[in-house]
């Protein structure tokens, strides 16, 4: 094996060691919240903060975990919430962010960017009209390796470097590897969506660190999307093709697909399974030992921890320039052994 990467050498000091976002369609452009929450503050003390939170799609469990954190924290911090829905759309995501800058209604913005790169001149403008902005899970600009603002004047990035999470992908799949004693072992990785850069970077980090572990075979890398039809039909492909494959990843919603296109095909117990995500199902399948690990985060708290430093950072306080959302959890590697006893997972595929 070569010498282990830094997700390798990290696992190793906690006894093994938050895309997956999933697609559906709902056409609303907004909505508006007033959670029912005992403020953590005397509301009359403070000034009031209006907060617009684009998110990737309404009917999308990912986007609706990331929205209930953001109305906790502005149940708790007196202030107001509304949710922008782009139906993974990034022009129409765009033109949202313009149209809220326009408007004036708004001191602060948490987005969560379909495409980080097209957000780039309308958060430009956000800020120099005096809005807080916060980024969340998706970075902001090119550089999908980095937690830190790349905007001049932006205020934070609530996420974790999304080269980070496909190395950590790849390194469970070698974990997973190891565990069958397979040799070669043969890998199937299904990708999200070619389109959209933030997959990119992902997939190359993914099949990077894979092929360049020994006795690891890349076999596929099909397109499997982000919902159990596309994994189904991207798994069934690749079993037809490669009938002895040993170990399949993709993000949790595609992987519930896959997990059947392996039944059909007379495999259980024999492909190991790896999910990006943590929705309660595949948390649920790890427990089982239905599949060998899940990429672990905890949307809620990270949209939750996002709202706060924008609300925070609107009332002048002093807030982190970034917060690396793989630390909400003990491990982001999410096998049997290293999930949280209490933990369940925060989201629904």
């Amino acid at each position: 094996m070569n010498k282990p990467s830094r997700w390798i050498r990290s696992a190793a000091v906690i006894a093994l060691a938050p895309l997956a976002f999933g697609l559906t369609a709902l056409g609303s452009a907004a909505q508006d919240a007033t959670p029912a929450a005992t403020p953590a503050l005397d509301c009359s003390t403070v000034e009031p903060v209006d907060v617009a939170f684009f998110g990737f799609a309404a009917a999308n469990g990912f986007a609706q975990a990331t929205w209930a954190g953001v109305q906790q924290a502005a149940a708790e911090l007196c202030a107001t919430a509304r949710f922008f829905d782009p139906n993974f759309d990034s022009a129409t995501q765009v033109a949202q962010i313009q149209d809220a800058i326009t408007s004036g209604e708004f001191e602060a913005f948490v987005i969560q960017s379909n495409d980080g790169n097209s957000v780039v001149p309308v958060v430009e403008e956000a800020v120099e009209a005096g809005i807080v902005v916060v980024g969340e899970f998706t970075p902001i600009g090119s550089d999908y390796d980095s937690i830190e603002p790349q905007v001049e004047g932006m205020t934070s990035y609530v996420g974790t470097s999304i080269v980070a999470n496909g190395e950590g992908l790849a390194e469970l799949g070698i974990m997973a590897c190891e565990s069958l004693g397979a040799d070669p072992c043969q890998v199937a990785y299904l990708q999200g969506f070619r389109a959209l850069p933030l997959d990119n970077a992902r997939t190359e980090a993914v099949l990077a660190g894979l092929e360049a572990a020994e006795n690891v075979e890349v076999v596929a890398s099909p397109e499997g999307g982000y919902t159990q039809a596309t994994g189904l039909a991207a798994a069934q492909d690749v079993l037809l093709a490669n009938p002895d494959v040993d170990v399949i990843i993709g993000s949790s919603q595609a992987i519930l697909g896959a997990e059947q296109a392996v039944e059909d095909a007379g495999l259980t117990g024999q492909v190991a399974l790896i999910g990006n995500g943590a929705p309660r199902q595949a948390v649920a399948a790890v427990r089982e030992g239905r599949w060998f690990a899940v990429w672990a985060d905890a949307e809620t708290s990270a949209g939750k921890e996002a709202a706060s430093v924008a609300i925070r950072a609107a009332r002048g306080e002093e807030v982190p320039s970034s917060v690396d959302t793989t630390k909400l959890l003990p491990t982001p590697f999410g096998t049997a052994e290293n999930l949280p006893e209490d933990f369940e997972g925060q989201w629904d595929a």
